[in-house]
């Protein structure tokens, strides 16, 4: 059997034929390249079968194309849509509540079917976060490619002058950064583009085993892009863009990208406006995506438009620059083709550039670049040595490399030799494709000690005949039930054999059953116990082995330990009694969530498979990277094959976020914490008119 391989690429637009690149920020080589990776996958010997997992998208404004299920993109690969969030076509950092459901989803979905995938590759944070779900709870190992990373982004837009709060506000920048983190920890291998990106951009997460990072240069499609044209063609790119300038006959400059903000498009034109040597030499072509209406764009590609257009008019560059409003994929080899015939230049003037596409294809079809000194960029030109790189955020380096670039013939024909040949030999897909299934292959045998499998597949009856399953925190819930509605309880679930319940509690079972036998219930039918690091079912006093094996992956609570005892101006270390092999638990010095981002940070830069979890404002629990209460529940769902929508649960404190999300039902009694009101607006979840006391009235809802 060849390998079976499922890629995750959950935001923008992608299907497998005429990709609307540039429409928008999350629709950019990122879609272009995990597209081409699948269909170069597919097209080996090596490979069964590889499935590319995105969102299924309804929205009038987008193609019918985003609402098919599934795609076929070419034999052996499919495109498999699936329905999380709103039905409308959303940008990529609005889509962090949903990812929750998707995972369950897919997990509900991967273990329906016969055989599991492989690798799980995950593209970008969001499919990051989704991927590390699906990884840790079916085993699968994980292949995890950033593609651009939140603390670089976060880094370069603090030097371009834009404020955290500002950052936050349009990125979700935290959220994305922890996503990654959360990837990092999870993955078996970490796929970059470029050296330069694995040694300085991941080092600013934390330690990385050494073995987990792997450059795997970008492919080009040869047969797309070559520097052969016809006068057809070229003619073609003369009406295109020649209606825009007085002098077509120019050597242009370049750029092809999306209108955003990391692109640092209104840079060049700056550059460009103030230069009267660039100006006379060279005409401006700007092919920034497809816009009809600028009032339709998101409010980042307007402003970059607004910028552009503002500078045009500062320097009055009428007749000097080209910026068509619609170009179709095909066209971009013509282009690029066209300004090479010209003797023309690439430009890409990005704050941060990790991998840096556009400037492989331009160099096959013999254009030369300048470029940013950032990221894939100086790969390029190391491997490549076609162009010159530049700091673009400084304006007159970039002018004067502009002009040293575009100065002398001699130089620039040997810049265009050099690159096609670079090209040819370092940067083709089959070159890429054959490296990425060697690692495949070699990762294998040495990552699947640390993967488990659950044998969940021979196990399809095992349901204990529960049909729906309630469970309730012993402190929060039980303890607070009124006499009347125990007995209510007590009765109900006593003659229903079909409905169970199970206990959830931060105690000992051995604390928690001594608790509970006061209150005179028939047996729950399980026990997740010590903040879900614990599984026991009815009376037996033998824990779910499988659950310890699963959770002790990496374990080390004495580094644990270790790397938090010198906090003792936040933390005190809770009594022993609270302590387990699985949990390390503190209670704070002053309540608050500023202290899990320091927790985090420390368990990082030590390399813990460890993750912290703030419970009702003062108490910490560290625990294993795979252990939660929520992952103890999916375990569950996982080994009885019950629907996580037949899982009822009871929430009201802070920290019970993961209770929450994910395809579970949820209850909120009125007296809950003022943290879950963020909630309100989410899918399965009941907010009760009434007080915790009445659980009963969660279940009559559903």
């Amino acid at each position: 059997m060849g390998f079976k391989l499922l890629h995750l690429n959950l935001h923008g637009l992608i299907r497998s034929h005429d990709l609307e690149l540039g429409r928008d920020a999350d629709t950019g080589g990122q879609t272009l390249y995990v597209l081409e990776l699948v269909k170069g996958l597919a097209s080996r010997p090596e490979v069964d079968q590889v499935q590319l997992v995105t969102r299924l998208i309804q929205d009038r404004r987008v193609s019918t194309d985003y609402s098919e299920e599934i795609e076929t993109i070419s034999p052996g690969a499919q495109i498999i849509r699936i329905p999380f969030g709103p039905k409308r076509y959303i940008k990529k950092e609005l889509l962090w509540p949903y990812l929750d459901d998707l995972a369950d989803l897919l997990v509900e979905r991967l273990q329906n079917e016969d055989t599991l995938p492989d690798w799980v590759h995950a593209h970008y944070a969001d499919a990051g976060y989704v991927g590390s779900l699906i990884s840790r709870r079916l085993g699968i190992p994980l292949v995890f490619t950033g593609h651009s990373l939140g603390r670089e982004k976060q880094r370069q837009l603090l030097a371009a002058g834009l404020e955290h709060k500002q950052i936050e506000q349009i990125y979700s920048i935290t959220r994305r950064i922890e996503a990654e983190e959360f990837a990092l920890s999870h993955s078996d291998l970490v796929i970059t583009s470029t050296r330069q990106e694995a040694e300085h951009q991941y080092a600013r997460y934390g330690k990385l085993p050494l073995n987990q990072l792997e450059v795997v240069p970008p492919g080009v499609d040869l047969m797309r892009f070559h520097p052969l044209s016809t006068q057809q063609e070229m003619n073609e790119v003369d009406n295109f863009i020649g209606n825009f300038l007085k002098e077509p006959s120019k050597s242009p400059l370049l750029a092809i990208s999306r209108a955003v903000r990391r692109k640092n498009i209104p840079a060049l034109v700056e550059a460009y406006g103030r230069s009267r040597v660039l100006r006379q030499r060279h005409n401006l072509i700007l092919v920034l995506g497809c816009r009809d209406d600028l009032r339709s764009l998101d409010k980042q590609q307007r402003d970059v438009f607004q910028q552009i257009f503002e500078l045009v008019d500062k320097y009055n560059l009428y007749g000097k620059i080209a910026y068509p409003k619609f170009h179709r994929r095909d066209q971009i080899p013509s282009i690029y083709r066209w300004a090479a015939q010209k003797k023309g230049l690439f430009v890409n003037p990005a704050l941060t550039e990790p991998f840096g596409l556009t400037l492989l294809e331009a160099a096959a079809c013999g254009l030369p670049m300048v470029a940013t000194d950032d990221g894939g960029p100086k790969d390029i030109q190391a491997r490549c040595q076609n162009g010159l790189l530049v700091d673009a955020t400084d304006l007159e380096s970039l002018q004067d490399v502009l002009d040293q670039a575009g100065s002398s013939f001699d130089q620039w024909r040997r810049w265009s030799d050099n690159g096609i040949e670079g090209v040819h030999r370092n940067f083709s897909w089959d070159a890429h494709v054959c490296n990425y299934l060697a690692l495949m292959k070699n990762k294998l045998n040495s990552i699947s000690p640390r993967n488990i499998n659950y044998n969940i597949f021979n196990n399809k009856i095992n349901k204990f005949n529960v049909n729906k399953l309630l469970l309730l925190d012993l402190d929060m819930n039980i303890e607070q039930l009124s006499v009347e509605n125990l007995s209510n309880f007590r009765n109900d679930f006593s003659t229903k054999k079909d409905k169970k319940f199970g206990i959830i509690t931060g105690l000992s079972i051995k604390a928690a059953r001594l608790k509970f036998a006061e209150y005179k219930l028939s047996n729950p039918l399980v026990w997740i116990a010590r903040a879900g690091t614990e599984i026991y079912y009815d009376n037996n006093k033998e824990q779910d082995k499988l659950w310890q094996k699963t959770i002790s992956i990496d374990w080390n609570r004495l580094a644990v330990e270790n790397s938090l005892a010198d906090l003792t101006d936040y933390l005190v270390l809770q009594d022993e009694e609270q302590q387990s092999k699985f949990k390390v638990s503190y209670l704070l010095k002053e309540p608050g969530k500023a202290i899990l981002p320091l927790v985090r940070k420390r368990l990082r830069h030590h390399g813990l498979a460890a993750m912290p979890h703030l419970r009702c404002h003062w108490y910490l629990d560290v625990l294993p990277l795979r252990a939660s209460r929520a992952e103890a529940i999916r375990f569950l769902s996982l080994k009885w094959h019950l629907s996580l929508k037949d899982i009822f649960v009871v929430a009201s404190e802070q920290g019970d976020d993961d209770l929450i999300t994910g395809l579970t039902k949820s209850f909120i009694p009125k007296d809950h914490d003022s943290s879950l009101d963020k909630f309100r607006s989410q899918h399965g979840v009941f907010f009760s008119l009434k007080n915790r006391a009445s659980i009963l009235d969660g279940l009559n809802h559903y």
